[in-house]
């Protein structure tokens, strides 16, 4: 059996907490969107910051909204590499005991404690797609893509919930390795 899904390549990008925000960009500061995302009330925003790591800096980085609880950096291995960093692969929102770094925006700066991850490759599902599909939330399922370097990649984690859109997530370096656009599709092998 199998279920096919259309896959979203994530590009380095930060969530800031409100309170980062403000220090960044000023005391009751909010995010301009300029694009909505494949996930329901998720955004581009038009705000974008620098990272600063051991060894380089990532200049202009965009921020996605809305705010969140925590702040979050995610990078690929590529981008974490090139500024000196050698990053835990988290899944999002799981941050204790990450690395942390600076982040500078237009009226401040924040150094980040923790929160700096490269994120494990994941599924959003909805509970009735993952229902359909034998699946539950936090499954690991073996993924094949059908892009020009086709891959089998396993350890993909599977997030369902009724605030999802179908919609498989890999970062630059995964979606560049298997030779995958956004929109294309993968498929779910369930065992």
């Amino acid at each position: 059996m199998s279920y096919k899904v259309k896959i979203g390549i994530s590009n380095k990008h930060l969530h800031l907490s409100q309170g980062d925000l403000e220090k960044l960009f000023g005391v009751g500061y909010e995010l301009t969107p300029v694009k909505e995302l494949s996930q329901p009330d998720q955004f581009a925003a038009d705000e974008k910051v620098d990272l600063i790591g051991p060894k380089g800096t990532l200049k202009g980085i965009r921020i996605l909204g809305p705010v969140r609880p925590e702040t979050q950096v995610e990078l690929s291995m590529t981008d974490a590499r090139g500024i000196g960093m050698n990053l835990p692969i988290r899944e999002s929102g799981v941050l204790s005991g990450t690395p942390g770094m600076t982040i500078v925006g237009p009226k401040g700066e924040v150094e980040l404690k923790e929160g700096v991850i490269v994120a494990l490759r994941h599924i959003h599902l909805s509970e009735q797609e993952a229902k359909d599909a034998g699946l539950e939330d936090k499954d690991i399922v073996d993924v094949r893509t059908f892009g020009s370097r086709p891959i089998i990649f396993e350890d993909v984690l599977i997030r369902a919930g009724n605030k999802y859109a179908s919609e498989m997530h890999l970062d630059t370096d995964e979606a560049n390795a298997a030779g995958v656009k956004n929109g294309d599709l993968a498929e779910i092998i369930i065992k």
